[in-house]
């Protein structure tokens, strides 16, 4: 069984199958390291070793395959217990748990050992490892005045330009301090079978999200960093989103998960927002908002700085119970290009993949040349929306956004291109196999759906397959396309849908194969 490894670090190793299979390995296999079965059983094509020793060499085997992996090196080991840690829940750890990241040498290893670590927000540094080991859990503190609340922006005293400091849905506003946050930091990993939990569920920051004018805070925050990786842990209950990447380059995700209630409020997975090279493989969601969601700031931030979210790879995933799988927008003010997509499962999300655009996203608001492949959808109530009438912020219900009567293309007029979804297949759909609606004036450039199975749920239900004004609810519709330039239809199949399996409405061509 051919393996290679995608992540190393001091005491943590991280391997990936080379089969084809969404998420899942095709048969369950054991893994021994340096002769010794230690894994067994392991059903993931993903699977990771902990506890493994700084600088050494080792041989992993899944039956005749072996690969041989070297640890890093490293300057230093600190417990947080030497720094007064207590670890018992009761106590305020936030102190010395701070002390020993910021006593810590460059290339050392921060451990944090198994037991229950009351926090306020912490900050990373660069060149550390931060490992949370088996049964270590950083919980965050209830009250919310205990997260200090951080400007928008700051002006710096030189050159009166404005450096971002707190983000809110892809503009700069005040916002309380994540739990662990970096800013500028380089080289920094944070491993281990550990949790770092946000504690939401016993505080008050998921009540009257609606009427707070201050950003809650973020689980993790990581703000113009590079080179940053997180493996093996679990995040779990943050205020609202839980890994926000701001950017920041080469950050990596493997075998983690994140958990949250499916009802919590704006608990998205990951949002990686104007970030280059971010890479998540192995991962596993189950989330109140949206799985991932790739972002590129609004209006603002698209217009000034001009940088797309790039280079995202997405392999061997497992989404649950999320909006949406896997989302691009809506906040894509800045663009989103290169982005790979393979060997995932969705199950029990309310959409698949989902794109989400509007009027007033600018002209950089571009998305071309998208391809999704080798995904399985169980249990998706639209596995496919593409939706430019997406009716986010205030101004979202105004005419503006909602017209659907031709408007001038001008530097508010985003941009959607080419997207192709390849070899999937999609069981039990609900609501519609797809749904597809550009702008009148900005048509959506091209949809190709080749080798792509859907088939629904017998009692399907009824629902809403796109958030936008005037859209009609739908139970076990086929695909539908509106101001649509092409299309083209390649080993399509669908069974148990209810009328014609492709609607059009302004559409140029159809191609059917």
């Amino acid at each position: 069984m051919k393996f290679h490894p995608v992540y190393v670090s001091s005491v943590t190793a991280c391997f990936e199958l080379e089969g084809t299979s969404p998420y899942y390995a095709a048969a369950p296999f054991d893994v021994a390291l340096d002769g010794e079965t230690v894994l067994t059983g392991v059903k993931t094509n993903v699977f990771s070793l902990f506890d493994l020793q700084p600088g050494t060499r080792h041989k992993v085997s899944i039956g005749r395959d072996s690969v041989t992996v070297t640890t890093k090196t490293e300057t230093a080991c600190l417990s947080v217990r030497d720094f007064g840690a207590e670890g018992d829940v009761l106590h305020d750890d936030t102190v010395a748990i701070q002390a020993a990241i910021d006593a810590c040498p460059e290339g050392g290893r921060v451990k944090v050992p198994a037991g229950t670590y009351r926090i306020r927000p912490i900050v990373l540094r660069s060149h550390i490892t931060l490992e949370l080991r088996k049964g270590a859990v950083l919980r965050g503190d209830t009250h919310e005045a205990n997260y200090p609340v951080l400007p928008g922006d700051v002006r710096d005293a030189h050159t009166g330009q404005k450096i971002m400091v707190a983000i809110w849905e892809g503009e700069a506003r005040p916002c309380h301090q994540s739990l662990l946050s970096a800013t500028h930091a380089h080289d920094v990993a944070v491993v281990g079978q550990g949790v770092i939990d946000g504690n939401a569920l016993n505080s008050t920051w998921w009540e009257n999200v609606k009427e707070r004018t201050i950003g809650r805070p973020r689980l993790v925050f990581l703000n113009q960093c590079e080179d940053v990786t997180f493996h093996g842990i679990t995040g779990r209950n943050s205020a609202s989103w839980h890994f926000h990447p701001f950017f920041s380059r080469h950050i990596g995700f493997y075998d983690t998960a994140v958990d949250a209630p499916k009802d919590s409020p704006n608990t998205d997975g990951t949002d990686p927002e104007c970030c280059d090279d971010v890479r998540y493989i192995g991962m596993r969601f189950s989330v109140g908002d949206d799985a991932i969601a790739i972002k590129s700031g609004k209006m603002y931030i698209g217009m000034k700085y001009k940088t797309p979210a790039s280079n995202t790879l997405i392999r061997n995933c497992l989404m649950e119970y999320a909006h949406g799988a896997i989302v691009l927008g809506s906040e894509m003010s800045g663009g989103i290009r290169d982005l790979n997509v393979s060997q995932c499962l969705f199950r029990h999300t309310d959409r698949g993949v989902r794109v989400k655009s509007r009027r007033g996203r600018g002209k950089y608001a571009v998305i071309d040349g998208v391809e999704f492949s080798n995904i399985r959808m169980d249990n998706v109530m639209v596995p496919l929306v593409v939706n430019m009438y997406y009716f986010c912020d205030p101004d979202g219900h105004t005419e503006f956004v909602s017209s659907k009567k031709k408007q001038p293309v001008d530097d508010t007029t985003p941009y959607l291109g080419a997207f192709t979804f390849r070899d999937m297949q999609c069981t039990d759909c609900e609501w519609a196999a797809g749904y597809f609606y550009g702008l009148p004036e900005q048509p959506i450039g091209s949809v190709t759906i080749e080798n792509v199975d859907f088939t629904f749920k017998e009692d399907a239900g009824a629902g809403v397959p796109a958030m936008m004004e005037d859209c009609p609810e739908m139970c076990k519709a086929g695909l539908y396309f509106n101001c649509v330039k092409g299309i083209t239809l390649k080993n399509v199949t669908m069974a148990g849908n209810t009328g014609d399996k492709i609607i059009t409405e302004n559409v140029e061509e159809v191609t059917q194969q």
